[in-house]
C-alpha cells in the first residue's frame, strides 16, 4: 500500500505547480502583446482589441473541457481574470456603468470584463450612453431587465435616441441584504432605504419582517448604503459589494422574494460583433398603426423558425399612440434564417432598426 504524502510534500507540489502556472500565465500575456502588435500592423488606425465573440468562445471551451474538482463556472471566472489582465496589456479600457460604485451594475462590469478595466461610474443611464458615444469610455454597461420586475424602460427609451450597438450581455444573480451602519440602533429602525426596484423585489419579506418601517426609494442601492453612515434609525437593502465598500454590517441575507432573482445587463459600444456560434440579436420594429400590425411583426418569426426571447412595446417619440417594439431573438444577423426574417419584415412596410447581434451570456 502506497504511503500517503506528508503535508510538507503536498505543499511542495503546490509550490511547484504555482511556479509553472505563473510562467504559463506570463507566457500567455506575452502572446497577447504579440497579438496587439500584429493587429496594429495589419489593421492600422484604431484596431479593435476587445472581441466579445472570441472571449465567449474561449470561456465556453473552458467550461466544456473542465473535469473538476473545481466547478466550471469557477474555472471560467479564473480565466476571465487572466484574459482581462492580458487585454489590459493590449489596450487599457474604460467601461462606463450606472453608478455609484458598489451597485449591481458595477458587479456586472467586473463579472463580464474582469478587474483589468477601469470602471467609470455615471449618474444616469443616458449618461452611460453619452460617455460611450463621445468616446470617453470604450464600452458601457446598463441594466435592461429583471426576472422579477421586468424591463428597465429607461434603457429601452434611450436606444430611441442613440446609435450605439449592443455587443454583449451578462446575467447577474441578485441577492439583496438588509444592512445597518455604525450608528444604527437595531431596535429603532423606522426607515429602509433602497432603489425602487429593489424594494419591489423584497416586498413580501418586508411586509412579513418589517411592516412598520417606512420604505424610501433612492437613486441606487449603493447610495442607500452610503446614507446609513450618520443615521441611527435607518437600514438599507443593497448587495454584498456595497456593504463591503461602505463598511456596513449585514444583519439579514438574501431578503429578495424570489431565490432565482436575476438581472440581465447589456454591453453597449460602437462595433458590430461577428458570430460566436451561440448568439442573440436585438432589433427595434415600428410601423404605421394598422389592424394586424403586431401580427405582421410576430408571424414571420414562427414561419422562419427563429426563437423570439423577449418582446416589449414602448410609446414612440415620433407620433402619439404609436409604439415601438423591442425584440430579442436567438441567432446572429449573418445567419441565413435571420437575414430572410429581417428582409421580410422590412418588405412589409415595417421600420427595422438593428441594435446588435452578440454572444449569449456565458457567465
Amino acid at each position: 500500500m502506497s504511503k500517503q504524502p506528508t503535508l510538507e510534500q503536498l505543499r511542495a507540489q503546490i509550490d511547484a505547480l504555482d511556479e509553472k502556472l505563473q510562467g504559463l500565465i506570463n507566457e500567455r500575456a506575452s502572446l497577447a502583446q504579440s497579438v496587439a502588435s500584429v493587429k496594429r500592423a495589419e489593421e492600422g488606425g484604431e484596431p479593435v482589441f476587445y472581441r466579445p465573440e472570441r472571449e465567449a468562445q474561449v470561456l465556453r471551451m473552458v467550461k466544456e473541457r473542465n473535469q473538476g474538482p473545481l466547478d466550471g463556472e469557477v474555472i471560467a471566472r479564473l480565466f476571465r481574470e487572466v484574459m482581462s489582465a492580458c487585454l489590459a496589456l493590449e489596450q487599457p479600457m474604460k467601461v462606463a456603468f450606472l453608478g455609484p460604485e458598489g451597485t449591481f451594475t458595477h458587479q456586472a462590469v467586473l463579472k463580464h470584463f474582469g478587474h483589468g478595466v477601469t470602471a467609470v461610474p455615471m449618474n444616469a443611464i443616458d449618461e452611460v450612453f453619452r460617455e460611450v458615444d463621445a468616446g470617453a469610455a470604450n464600452y458601457g454597461i446598463v441594466p435592461v431587465e429583471n426576472s422579477t420586475e421586468g424591463v428597465v424602460t429607461h434603457t429601452l427609451d434611450t436606444f430611441m435616441e442613440s446609435g450605439l450597438k449592443i455587443c454583449g450581455e451578462v446575467e447577474l444573480r441578485i441577492h439583496h441584504h438588509l444592512m445597518i451602519g455604525p450608528a444604527t440602533r437595531r431596535d429603532s429602525i423606522s426607515r429602509i432605504y433602497s432603489h425602487q426596484q429593489t424594494l419591489a423585489q423584497c416586498r413580501k419579506w418586508l411586509d412579513s419582517h418589517m411592516p412598520n418601517a417606512e420604505r424610501i426609494a433612492v437613486a441606487s442601492n449603493a447610495q442607500a448604503a452610503k446614507r446609513l453612515k450618520d443615521e441611527w434609525n435607518a437600514a438599507a437593502i443593497a448587495g454584498e459589494m456595497a456593504a463591503e465598500l461602505y463598511g456596513m454590517e449585514v444583519i439579514h441575507r438574501n431578503v429578495e422574494d424570489r431565490p432565482d432573482n436575476t438581472t440581465r445587463f447589456i454591453i453597449i459600444g460602437k462595433q458590430d460583433t461577428p458570430t460566436s456560434g451561440k448568439d442573440k440579436t436585438s432589433i427595434m420594429a415600428s410601423g404605421k398603426n394598422r389592424p394586424g400590425l403586431l401580427y405582421s411583426v410576430l408571424e414571420p418569426f414562427k414561419r422562419h423558425g427563429v426563437n423570439l426571447t423577449r418582446l416589449e412595446s414602448r410609446p414612440s417619440r415620433a407620433e402619439k399612440w404609436n409604439y415601438v417594439f423591442f425584440i430579442d431573438f436567438e441567432g446572429h444577423r449573418d445567419d441565413p434564417d435571420v437575414q430572410n426574417l429581417l428582409a421580410e419584415l422590412e418588405a412589409d412596410s415595417l421600420n427595422i432598426r438593428f441594435l446588435g447581434s452578440y454572444p449569449k451570456a456565458v457567465l
